[in-house]
Protein backbone atom coordinates (compact mmCIF):
# COMPACT_ATOMS: atom_id res chain seq x y z
CA UNK A 1 0.00 0.00 0.00
CA UNK A 2 1.50 3.33 -1.03
CA UNK A 3 0.86 6.12 1.45
CA UNK A 4 1.66 9.72 2.21
CA UNK A 5 1.73 10.64 5.91
CA UNK A 6 1.78 14.41 6.35
CA UNK A 7 2.67 15.79 9.78
CA UNK A 8 1.46 19.34 10.37
CA UNK A 9 3.63 20.75 13.15
CA UNK A 10 6.54 18.71 11.82
CA UNK A 11 9.17 20.37 14.02
CA UNK A 12 7.12 20.39 17.24
CA UNK A 13 7.64 18.38 20.41
CA UNK A 14 4.89 15.86 19.67
CA UNK A 15 6.41 15.02 16.31
CA UNK A 16 9.98 14.40 17.41
CA UNK A 17 9.24 13.03 20.90
CA UNK A 18 6.38 10.65 20.01
CA UNK A 19 5.52 10.38 16.33
CA UNK A 20 8.95 9.98 14.75
CA UNK A 21 10.13 7.37 17.31
CA UNK A 22 6.85 5.48 16.78
CA UNK A 23 7.21 5.60 13.00
CA UNK A 24 10.82 4.46 13.24
CA UNK A 25 9.82 1.53 15.45
CA UNK A 26 7.10 0.56 12.96
CA UNK A 27 9.69 0.69 10.19
CA UNK A 28 12.23 -1.25 12.28
CA UNK A 29 9.62 -3.96 13.00
CA UNK A 30 8.71 -4.20 9.29
CA UNK A 31 5.15 -3.14 10.08
CA UNK A 32 5.18 0.14 8.14
CA UNK A 33 3.67 -0.44 4.70
CA UNK A 34 6.07 -0.15 1.78
CA UNK A 35 5.90 2.65 -0.75
CA UNK A 36 5.46 5.36 1.83
CA UNK A 37 6.50 8.97 2.25
CA UNK A 38 6.50 10.98 5.48
CA UNK A 39 6.23 14.72 4.93
CA UNK A 40 6.82 17.18 7.76
CA UNK A 41 5.16 20.57 7.40
CA UNK A 42 6.26 23.64 9.39
CA UNK A 43 6.75 27.37 8.94
CA UNK A 44 10.55 27.65 8.86
CA UNK A 45 12.70 27.20 5.78
CA UNK A 46 14.81 24.04 5.53
CA UNK A 47 15.68 21.32 3.04
CA UNK A 48 14.89 17.61 3.26
CA UNK A 49 18.46 16.95 4.35
CA UNK A 50 18.35 19.64 7.01
CA UNK A 51 15.12 18.20 8.38
CA UNK A 52 16.58 14.69 8.46
CA UNK A 53 19.58 16.03 10.39
CA UNK A 54 17.19 17.78 12.81
CA UNK A 55 15.30 14.53 13.47
CA UNK A 56 18.53 12.57 13.80
CA UNK A 57 19.69 14.98 16.50
CA UNK A 58 16.35 14.76 18.32
CA UNK A 59 16.54 10.96 18.42
CA UNK A 60 19.38 11.26 20.93
CA UNK A 61 16.81 12.66 23.40
CA UNK A 62 14.41 9.69 23.30
CA UNK A 63 14.84 6.51 25.31
CA UNK A 64 17.79 4.37 24.32
CA UNK A 65 15.73 1.41 23.05
CA UNK A 66 14.07 3.66 20.47
CA UNK A 67 17.25 5.26 19.16
CA UNK A 68 18.29 4.10 15.68
CA UNK A 69 21.74 2.94 14.72
CA UNK A 70 23.47 5.09 12.13
CA UNK A 71 22.78 2.74 9.23
CA UNK A 72 19.18 2.25 10.36
CA UNK A 73 18.50 5.97 10.41
CA UNK A 74 20.13 6.40 7.01
CA UNK A 75 17.62 3.99 5.49
CA UNK A 76 14.64 5.21 7.52
CA UNK A 77 15.37 8.85 6.68
CA UNK A 78 14.84 8.14 2.98
CA UNK A 79 11.12 8.26 3.81
CA UNK A 80 11.39 11.74 5.37
CA UNK A 81 10.63 14.93 3.46
CA UNK A 82 10.04 18.51 4.48
CA UNK A 83 7.88 21.33 3.16
CA UNK A 84 7.59 24.89 4.38
CA UNK A 85 4.01 26.09 4.80
CA UNK A 86 2.25 29.14 6.14
CA UNK A 87 -1.00 27.63 7.37
CA UNK A 88 -2.86 30.89 6.76
CA UNK A 89 -2.02 31.05 3.02
CA UNK A 90 -4.29 29.21 0.56
CA UNK A 91 -1.48 29.09 -2.02
CA UNK A 92 0.59 26.89 0.30
CA UNK A 93 -2.25 24.37 0.48
CA UNK A 94 -2.43 24.37 -3.32
CA UNK A 95 1.27 23.57 -3.37
CA UNK A 96 0.77 20.73 -0.89
CA UNK A 97 -2.07 19.35 -3.02
CA UNK A 98 0.25 19.38 -6.04
CA UNK A 99 2.94 17.51 -4.07
CA UNK A 100 0.42 14.83 -3.10
CA UNK A 101 -1.20 14.55 -6.55
CA UNK A 102 2.14 14.16 -8.29
CA UNK A 103 2.47 10.64 -6.91
CA UNK A 104 -1.20 9.74 -6.26
CA UNK A 105 -0.63 7.50 -3.22
CA UNK A 106 -3.40 5.04 -2.36
CA UNK A 107 -3.78 6.51 1.13
CA UNK A 108 -3.12 10.01 2.48
CA UNK A 109 -3.11 10.61 6.25
CA UNK A 110 -2.94 14.17 7.55
CA UNK A 111 -1.81 14.27 11.18
CA UNK A 112 -2.57 17.61 12.88
CA UNK A 113 0.15 17.85 15.54
CA UNK A 114 -0.48 21.58 15.94
CA UNK A 115 -2.28 23.75 18.46
CA UNK A 116 -6.00 22.82 18.37
CA UNK A 117 -7.02 26.39 17.60
CA UNK A 118 -5.53 25.83 14.14
CA UNK A 119 -7.63 22.73 13.41
CA UNK A 120 -10.63 24.59 11.89
CA UNK A 121 -8.43 26.72 9.66
CA UNK A 122 -6.38 23.75 8.45
CA UNK A 123 -9.42 21.56 7.75
CA UNK A 124 -11.28 24.29 5.90
CA UNK A 125 -8.24 25.04 3.73
CA UNK A 126 -7.69 21.34 3.00
CA UNK A 127 -11.31 21.05 1.94
CA UNK A 128 -11.12 24.13 -0.26
CA UNK A 129 -8.24 22.70 -2.32
CA UNK A 130 -9.79 19.22 -2.51
CA UNK A 131 -7.32 17.48 -0.24
CA UNK A 132 -10.19 15.59 1.40
CA UNK A 133 -11.07 12.82 -1.05
CA UNK A 134 -12.23 9.38 0.04
CA UNK A 135 -8.63 8.13 0.24
CA UNK A 136 -7.71 10.90 2.71
CA UNK A 137 -7.94 10.69 6.53
CA UNK A 138 -7.22 13.42 9.07
CA UNK A 139 -5.89 12.63 12.56
CA UNK A 140 -6.67 15.14 15.33
CA UNK A 141 -4.44 15.21 18.40
CA UNK A 142 -5.87 16.25 21.78
CA UNK A 143 -6.82 18.56 23.36
CA UNK A 144 -9.87 18.96 21.13
CA UNK A 145 -11.16 22.20 22.56
CA UNK A 146 -11.23 23.49 26.12
CA UNK A 147 -14.99 23.14 26.69
CA UNK A 148 -18.10 21.82 24.97
CA UNK A 149 -18.61 24.88 22.78
CA UNK A 150 -15.05 24.96 21.44
CA UNK A 151 -15.13 21.18 20.84
CA UNK A 152 -18.34 21.56 18.85
CA UNK A 153 -16.82 24.38 16.81
CA UNK A 154 -13.82 22.20 15.93
CA UNK A 155 -16.07 19.28 15.04
CA UNK A 156 -18.23 21.47 12.80
CA UNK A 157 -15.13 22.73 10.97
CA UNK A 158 -13.83 19.19 10.55
CA UNK A 159 -17.24 17.97 9.35
CA UNK A 160 -17.38 20.74 6.73
CA UNK A 161 -14.39 19.15 4.98
CA UNK A 162 -14.30 15.49 6.05
CA UNK A 163 -16.83 12.74 6.65
CA UNK A 164 -16.98 11.29 10.16
CA UNK A 165 -15.20 8.07 9.12
CA UNK A 166 -12.32 10.17 7.75
CA UNK A 167 -11.77 12.04 11.04
CA UNK A 168 -9.65 10.13 13.55
CA UNK A 169 -9.57 11.71 17.03
CA UNK A 170 -6.58 10.18 18.75
CA UNK A 171 -6.37 9.19 22.40
CA UNK A 172 -3.02 7.50 22.88
CA UNK A 173 -4.23 5.61 25.99
CA UNK A 174 -6.47 3.57 23.69
CA UNK A 175 -3.35 2.41 21.85
CA UNK A 176 -1.80 0.83 24.96
CA UNK A 177 -1.74 -2.98 24.71
CA UNK A 178 -3.34 -3.41 28.15
CA UNK A 179 -6.27 -1.19 27.12
CA UNK A 180 -6.75 -3.22 23.94
CA UNK A 181 -6.78 -6.29 26.14
CA UNK A 182 -9.75 -4.94 28.10
CA UNK A 183 -12.02 -6.00 25.25
CA UNK A 184 -10.24 -9.32 24.89
CA UNK A 185 -10.44 -9.91 28.64
CA UNK A 186 -14.17 -9.28 28.78
CA UNK A 187 -15.48 -10.42 25.41
CA UNK A 188 -12.94 -13.06 24.41
CA UNK A 189 -13.15 -15.10 27.63
CA UNK A 190 -16.07 -16.66 29.48
CA UNK A 191 -14.48 -16.18 32.90
CA UNK A 192 -15.21 -12.57 33.84
CA UNK A 193 -18.37 -11.46 32.02
CA UNK A 194 -20.81 -13.25 34.40
CA UNK A 195 -19.13 -11.39 37.29
CA UNK A 196 -18.91 -8.04 35.48
CA UNK A 197 -21.88 -6.40 37.21
CA UNK A 198 -23.17 -4.80 40.37
CA UNK A 199 -23.91 -8.10 42.13
CA UNK A 200 -20.22 -9.06 42.14
CA UNK A 201 -18.26 -5.77 41.98
CA UNK A 202 -18.14 -3.30 44.87
CA UNK A 203 -16.21 -0.45 43.21
CA UNK A 204 -13.89 0.38 40.32
CA UNK A 205 -10.88 2.70 40.55
CA UNK A 206 -9.04 4.34 37.64
CA UNK A 207 -5.73 6.00 38.54
CA UNK A 208 -3.54 7.95 36.10
CA UNK A 209 -0.69 9.20 38.27
CA UNK A 210 2.50 10.99 37.30
CA UNK A 211 5.51 11.68 39.50
CA UNK A 212 6.76 14.50 37.24
CA UNK A 213 5.66 18.12 37.47
CA UNK A 214 4.71 20.45 34.66
CA UNK A 215 8.33 21.15 33.69
CA UNK A 216 8.67 23.93 31.13
CA UNK A 217 5.03 23.59 30.01
CA UNK A 218 3.67 25.72 32.84
CA UNK A 219 1.89 28.23 30.58
CA UNK A 220 0.15 25.49 28.58
CA UNK A 221 -0.74 23.42 31.64
CA UNK A 222 -2.12 26.43 33.50
CA UNK A 223 -4.63 26.97 30.69
CA UNK A 224 -5.57 23.28 30.73
CA UNK A 225 -5.42 21.63 34.17
CA UNK A 226 -5.78 17.99 35.17
CA UNK A 227 -9.52 17.73 34.46
CA UNK A 228 -9.17 18.73 30.81
CA UNK A 229 -5.77 17.11 30.34
CA UNK A 230 -6.56 13.63 31.69
CA UNK A 231 -10.10 13.09 33.00
CA UNK A 232 -12.21 14.37 30.09
CA UNK A 233 -10.40 12.13 27.62
CA UNK A 234 -8.09 9.36 28.91
CA UNK A 235 -9.89 8.48 32.14
CA UNK A 236 -13.37 8.59 30.64
CA UNK A 237 -12.30 6.46 27.68
CA UNK A 238 -10.97 3.85 30.11
CA UNK A 239 -14.22 4.01 32.07
CA UNK A 240 -16.25 3.36 28.92
CA UNK A 241 -14.07 0.36 28.03
CA UNK A 242 -14.64 -1.10 31.50
CA UNK A 243 -18.37 -0.36 31.74
CA UNK A 244 -19.66 -0.84 28.17
CA UNK A 245 -22.09 -3.58 27.20
CA UNK A 246 -20.87 -6.34 24.85
CA UNK A 247 -21.06 -4.92 21.31
CA UNK A 248 -22.77 -7.01 18.60
CA UNK A 249 -19.48 -7.13 16.62
CA UNK A 250 -15.91 -5.88 16.61
CA UNK A 251 -16.89 -3.18 14.14
CA UNK A 252 -15.66 0.30 15.08
CA UNK A 253 -19.10 1.92 15.25
CA UNK A 254 -20.59 -1.02 17.17
CA UNK A 255 -17.92 -0.49 19.84
CA UNK A 256 -18.26 3.29 19.86
CA UNK A 257 -22.05 3.07 20.09
CA UNK A 258 -21.69 1.12 23.35
CA UNK A 259 -19.08 3.53 24.71
CA UNK A 260 -21.40 6.45 23.98
CA UNK A 261 -24.21 4.74 25.94
CA UNK A 262 -21.91 4.62 28.98
CA UNK A 263 -21.08 8.31 28.70
CA UNK A 264 -24.77 9.16 28.46
CA UNK A 265 -25.45 7.00 31.54
CA UNK A 266 -22.92 8.75 33.79
CA UNK A 267 -24.53 10.44 36.76
CA UNK A 268 -24.57 14.18 35.97
CA UNK A 269 -22.99 16.73 38.26
CA UNK A 270 -24.61 19.81 39.77
CA UNK A 271 -23.25 22.49 42.12
CA UNK A 272 -23.97 20.37 45.20
CA UNK A 273 -22.46 17.13 43.92
CA UNK A 274 -19.35 18.86 42.58
CA UNK A 275 -18.59 20.01 46.13
CA UNK A 276 -19.34 16.57 47.56
CA UNK A 277 -17.91 14.22 44.93
CA UNK A 278 -14.98 16.07 43.31
CA UNK A 279 -11.64 16.91 44.92
CA UNK A 280 -9.18 19.21 43.18
CA UNK A 281 -5.64 19.78 44.39
CA UNK A 282 -2.42 21.58 43.58
CA UNK A 283 1.03 20.32 44.54
CA UNK A 284 3.36 22.15 46.88
CA UNK A 285 7.09 21.62 47.36
CA UNK A 286 8.09 18.17 48.55
CA UNK A 287 10.28 15.14 47.91
CA UNK A 288 9.99 12.91 44.83
CA UNK A 289 12.39 10.01 44.25
CA UNK A 290 14.60 11.26 47.07
CA UNK A 291 15.04 14.81 45.78
CA UNK A 292 13.44 18.12 46.61
CA UNK A 293 11.05 19.50 44.02
CA UNK A 294 9.34 22.86 43.72
CA UNK A 295 5.65 23.49 44.19
CA UNK A 296 3.40 24.23 41.23
CA UNK A 297 3.33 27.97 41.91
CA UNK A 298 7.15 28.06 41.76
CA UNK A 299 7.30 26.27 38.40
CA UNK A 300 8.47 28.08 35.27
CA UNK A 301 5.76 30.12 33.46
CA UNK A 302 3.09 29.49 36.15
CA UNK A 303 1.20 32.57 37.44
CA UNK A 304 1.92 33.34 41.09
CA UNK A 305 -1.71 33.02 42.23
CA UNK A 306 -2.90 30.30 39.88
CA UNK A 307 -5.96 28.21 40.82
CA UNK A 308 -5.14 25.59 38.20
CA UNK A 309 -5.66 22.05 39.47
CA UNK A 310 -2.81 19.54 39.17
CA UNK A 311 -4.87 16.80 40.85
CA UNK A 312 -8.45 15.58 40.50
CA UNK A 313 -10.27 12.75 42.26
CA UNK A 314 -13.95 12.19 41.70
CA UNK A 315 -16.75 9.75 42.36
CA UNK A 316 -19.37 8.89 39.78
CA UNK A 317 -21.84 6.15 38.88
CA UNK A 318 -23.07 4.56 35.67
CA UNK A 319 -26.84 4.69 35.96
CA UNK A 320 -27.99 1.51 34.27
CA UNK A 321 -29.04 -2.00 35.30
CA UNK A 322 -25.54 -3.46 35.14
CA UNK A 323 -23.82 -0.86 37.32
CA UNK A 324 -26.49 0.84 39.46
CA UNK A 325 -25.02 1.74 42.85
CA UNK A 326 -21.41 0.81 42.01
CA UNK A 327 -19.07 3.78 42.59
CA UNK A 328 -16.44 4.54 39.97
CA UNK A 329 -13.50 6.53 41.34
CA UNK A 330 -11.30 8.45 38.90
CA UNK A 331 -8.00 10.00 39.99
CA UNK A 332 -5.16 11.78 38.23
CA UNK A 333 -2.39 14.12 39.25
CA UNK A 334 1.10 15.52 38.84
CA UNK A 335 3.92 15.06 41.39
CA UNK A 336 2.30 12.05 43.00
CA UNK A 337 4.09 9.26 44.84
CA UNK A 338 4.65 7.12 41.74
CA UNK A 339 4.20 7.01 38.00
CA UNK A 340 1.32 4.61 37.77
CA UNK A 341 -1.65 4.06 35.50
CA UNK A 342 -4.00 1.25 36.44
CA UNK A 343 -7.59 0.13 36.73
CA UNK A 344 -8.58 -1.74 39.90
CA UNK A 345 -11.76 -3.79 39.90
CA UNK A 346 -12.66 -4.58 43.52
CA UNK A 347 -15.01 -7.52 43.91
CA UNK A 348 -17.41 -7.99 46.78
CA UNK A 349 -16.34 -10.30 49.63
CA UNK A 350 -17.91 -13.73 49.92
CA UNK A 351 -21.43 -13.51 51.38
CA UNK A 352 -20.76 -15.96 54.23
CA UNK A 353 -17.07 -16.28 55.24
CA UNK A 354 -16.18 -19.63 56.86
CA UNK A 355 -12.41 -19.02 56.91
CA UNK A 356 -10.57 -16.40 58.97
CA UNK A 357 -9.54 -13.61 56.64
CA UNK A 358 -12.04 -14.58 53.94
CA UNK A 359 -13.77 -11.23 54.23
CA UNK A 360 -10.86 -9.75 52.28
CA UNK A 361 -12.13 -9.21 48.76
CA UNK A 362 -10.65 -10.34 45.46
CA UNK A 363 -9.52 -7.73 42.98
CA UNK A 364 -8.37 -7.50 39.39
CA UNK A 365 -5.64 -4.97 38.63
CA UNK A 366 -5.19 -3.91 35.01
CA UNK A 367 -1.77 -2.23 34.78
CA UNK A 368 -1.21 0.32 32.00
CA UNK A 369 2.10 1.89 32.98
CA UNK A 370 4.97 1.74 33.69
CA UNK A 371 4.38 -1.89 32.66
CA UNK A 372 1.42 -3.55 30.95
CA UNK A 373 -0.18 -6.53 32.63
CA UNK A 374 -2.90 -8.10 34.74
CA UNK A 375 -2.91 -9.13 38.39
CA UNK A 376 -5.70 -11.22 39.86
CA UNK A 377 -5.63 -11.11 43.65
CA UNK A 378 -7.12 -14.18 45.36
CA UNK A 379 -7.12 -15.89 48.74
CA UNK A 380 -5.56 -19.32 49.24
CA UNK A 381 -4.99 -21.69 52.17
CA UNK A 382 -1.42 -21.84 53.49
CA UNK A 383 -1.79 -25.50 54.28
CA UNK A 384 -0.93 -25.12 57.97
CA UNK A 385 -2.92 -25.00 61.20
CA UNK A 386 -4.42 -21.94 62.78
CA UNK A 387 -3.32 -20.23 66.03
CA UNK A 388 -2.85 -22.57 68.99
CA UNK A 389 -2.89 -25.61 66.72
CA UNK A 390 -6.56 -25.16 65.84
CA UNK A 391 -7.77 -26.99 62.78
CA UNK A 392 -9.00 -23.79 61.13
CA UNK A 393 -7.38 -23.09 57.77
CA UNK A 394 -5.73 -19.70 57.45
CA UNK A 395 -6.23 -17.84 54.17
CA UNK A 396 -3.52 -15.60 52.77
CA UNK A 397 -3.56 -13.26 49.76
CA UNK A 398 -1.90 -14.55 46.60
CA UNK A 399 -1.84 -13.15 43.09
CA UNK A 400 -1.76 -14.41 39.52
CA UNK A 401 0.45 -12.04 37.57
CA UNK A 402 0.46 -11.74 33.78
CA UNK A 403 3.21 -9.58 32.28
CA UNK A 404 2.26 -8.88 28.66
CA UNK A 405 5.85 -8.03 27.72
CA UNK A 406 6.96 -11.49 28.83
CA UNK A 407 3.92 -13.27 27.44
CA UNK A 408 4.24 -11.65 24.00
CA UNK A 409 7.91 -10.64 23.75
CA UNK A 410 8.01 -10.27 19.97
CA UNK A 411 4.58 -8.79 19.25
CA UNK A 412 4.48 -5.71 21.48
CA UNK A 413 4.20 -2.29 19.91
CA UNK A 414 3.81 1.12 21.52
CA UNK A 415 0.61 3.17 21.68
CA UNK A 416 1.48 5.75 19.01
CA UNK A 417 2.99 3.06 16.80
CA UNK A 418 -0.26 1.09 16.93
CA UNK A 419 -2.44 4.15 16.34
CA UNK A 420 -0.36 5.43 13.42
CA UNK A 421 -0.50 2.02 11.76
CA UNK A 422 -4.27 1.88 12.35
CA UNK A 423 -4.66 5.36 10.82
CA UNK A 424 -2.77 4.25 7.71
CA UNK A 425 -4.87 1.07 7.46
CA UNK A 426 -8.19 2.80 8.16
CA UNK A 427 -8.93 0.81 11.33
CA UNK A 428 -11.14 3.08 13.45
CA UNK A 429 -11.76 0.97 16.57
CA UNK A 430 -9.24 2.83 18.74
CA UNK A 431 -10.23 6.35 17.68
CA UNK A 432 -12.87 8.55 19.31
CA UNK A 433 -16.02 9.58 17.49
CA UNK A 434 -17.24 13.18 17.66
CA UNK A 435 -20.40 12.36 19.64
CA UNK A 436 -18.31 10.50 22.26
CA UNK A 437 -16.01 13.48 22.61
CA UNK A 438 -18.82 16.01 22.92
CA UNK A 439 -20.68 13.88 25.47
CA UNK A 440 -17.53 13.71 27.60
CA UNK A 441 -17.25 17.50 27.51
CA UNK A 442 -20.93 17.81 28.43
CA UNK A 443 -20.34 15.64 31.50
CA UNK A 444 -17.33 17.58 32.85
CA UNK A 445 -18.69 21.03 32.04
CA UNK A 446 -20.63 21.49 35.35
CA UNK A 447 -17.35 20.88 37.20
CA UNK A 448 -15.53 23.49 35.11
CA UNK A 449 -18.33 26.03 35.60
CA UNK A 450 -18.40 25.52 39.37
CA UNK A 451 -14.63 25.88 39.66
CA UNK A 452 -14.70 29.08 37.60
CA UNK A 453 -16.91 30.65 40.31
CA UNK A 454 -15.11 29.09 43.29
CA UNK A 455 -12.72 31.53 44.94
CA UNK A 456 -11.22 28.98 47.37
CA UNK A 457 -9.16 27.24 44.72
CA UNK A 458 -7.61 23.77 44.84
CA UNK A 459 -6.53 21.99 48.02
CA UNK A 460 -2.76 21.83 48.58
CA UNK A 461 -0.91 18.52 48.69
CA UNK A 462 2.75 17.72 49.23
CA UNK A 463 4.69 16.60 46.17
CA UNK A 464 5.48 12.90 46.52
CA UNK A 465 2.18 12.10 48.26
CA UNK A 466 -1.00 10.61 46.79
CA UNK A 467 -2.83 13.94 46.74
CA UNK A 468 -4.95 15.87 49.25
CA UNK A 469 -6.31 13.93 52.26
CA UNK A 470 -9.80 14.78 50.98
CA UNK A 471 -9.24 12.27 48.13
CA UNK A 472 -8.91 9.45 50.67
CA UNK A 473 -11.95 10.71 52.54
CA UNK A 474 -13.94 10.69 49.28
CA UNK A 475 -13.46 6.92 48.93
CA UNK A 476 -13.64 6.16 52.67
CA UNK A 477 -17.10 7.72 52.80
CA UNK A 478 -18.36 4.62 50.95
CA UNK A 479 -16.34 2.26 53.14
CA UNK A 480 -13.59 1.77 50.51
CA UNK A 481 -9.95 2.77 50.12
CA UNK A 482 -7.60 3.55 47.26
CA UNK A 483 -5.50 0.58 46.13
CA UNK A 484 -2.30 1.73 47.86
CA UNK A 485 -4.19 2.12 51.15
CA UNK A 486 -5.74 -1.35 51.13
Amino acid sequence: MSFDLILFGGTGDLTWRKLMPALFQAWRHNKLPGGGRILAVARDERSDEQYRAFIRERFFEVEAAKQPKQEEFARFSELLHYRRMDLSKPADYEGLKGWVDARAAETVVLFLATSPHLFPQICQQLGSVGLNGPHVRVVLEKPLGHDLQSAQEINRAVASAFKEQQALRIDHYLGKPAVQNLSALRFGNALFEPLWRRESISNIQITLAESIGVGTRGDFYDRTGALRDMIQNHALQLLTMIAMEPPPSNDADAIRDEKLKVLKSLKPFNAETVVRDVVRGQYRAGMVDGRKVAGYLEEEKVPAHSHCETFVALRTEVQNWRWAGVPFYLRTGKRLAAREAQIVVNFRPVPHPIFPGAARANKLVIKLQPEDGLELHLLAAKGGLGPGGSGTEQLSPVSLDLDFDKAFPTDRIGAYERLLLDALAGRLNLFVRSDEQEQAWKWVEPILKHWAQDTEGPRPYVAGSWGPPAASALVARDGHAWAEEQ
